[in-house]
């Protein structure tokens, strides 16, 4: 089914009315820094979990810092929690309900794949790139840049390395 493209609809919208967004696809990673901002803008305190990763995730050999800070080192990572439906927590009808400069910086990032080294040439693969009009292409679909990518990239991998001094972390993800 080839679904029709409705002029100045966001690319998140069309992706939503064709099936899984990322926001109900992917557990979303949130730094230290994620859950203070979050807790500012919400009041919120109970919106994450600690989760074991997939194997997937844990293979991080191009990407150490990524692997050493984000992971406990049995293979948990924060993670923010879903509706009974799977959602992100924070999906509403009309998308995330956190302003840009709220959501966790993965989700900013998105999707853009990177590691420590900086922004890679490709895209993520599962972003759906049939939904575009025209001549336009995925990162202005989404009215993305690479400069401000990057100054997100840079910003997360800061806030990743604070997980190493958060020494209760480990306290506070599930016991088997």
């Amino acid at each position: 089914m080839h679904l029709p493209i409705v002029a100045d609809e966001p690319l998140c919208v069309r992706c939503a009315r064709s099936r899984q967004t990322c926001c109900q696809s992917r557990e979303i990673y949130a730094s230290p820094k994620d859950v203070e901002r979050i807790h500012a803008h919400t009041g919120l305190e109970d919106f994450t979990d600690w989760r074991l990763a997939s194997a997937d995730h844990l293979d991080q050999d191009d990407d150490p810092a990524w692997r050493r800070f984000v992971f406990t080192p049995d293979g948990y990572r924060r993670v923010l929690k879903r509706q009974a439906n799977g959602d992100c927590t924070f999906l509403g009808a009309a998308g995330c309900r956190l302003p840009e400069d709220v959501r966790p910086i993965v989700c900013r990032l998105y999707p853009f794949d990177y590691t420590e080294a900086g922004l890679r040439d490709s895209l993520a693969h599962d972003c759906p790139v049939e939904l575009i009009g025209g001549e336009e292409g995925l990162v202005e679909a989404l009215d993305m840049n690479a400069q401000r990518a990057e100054r997100w990239r840079a910003m997360l991998y800061e806030e990743i390395r604070l997980e190493a001094n958060d020494e209760n972390r480990t306290d506070l993800r599930p016991r088997e």
